[in-house]
């Protein structure tokens, strides 16, 4: 199975919808899959951000983020982007976790990666 690693850099609805969409697909077939949060994607971090605004084709964050919550799929979450925000792991979903920039270079390496 091959390795797949998303990362969010915005906090747009539909590019969220995609990026997890797309993490769950690749997980539910087996593949290993890893999400890391940068610059404003950090916002998807907030567990209690509303994921229930629909895109063009009527999916929504709510249809795939709490797949990846209840598989414990980790999501890394970039630590100054998250601080500037005034963000810690307290407000984050229980499969995410302050991480830095020399893991994620780590994860990209070994990695087919999607930037959303």
């Amino acid at each position: 199975m091959a390795n797949f690693l998303f990362v969010l850099r915005d906090n747009d609805f539909e590019k969220a919808t995609r990026c997890f969409q797309f993490a769950k697909i690749a997980h539910g077939k087996g593949h290993h899959v890893d999400l890391f949060f940068i610059d404003s994607g950090v916002d998807w971090a907030i567990k209690t951000r509303d994921g229930s605004k629909k895109t063009d084709t009527g999916d929504c964050v709510d249809d795939y983020l709490p797949y990846l919550v209840e598989h414990e799929v980790q999501i890394g979450i970039c630590t100054p982007c998250a601080k500037n925000r005034k963000l810690d792991e307290a407000h984050f979903h229980a499969n995410m976790a302050l991480d830095g920039g020399p893991h994620l270079i780590d994860m990209a390496a070994e990695a087919k990666v999607f930037n959303f």
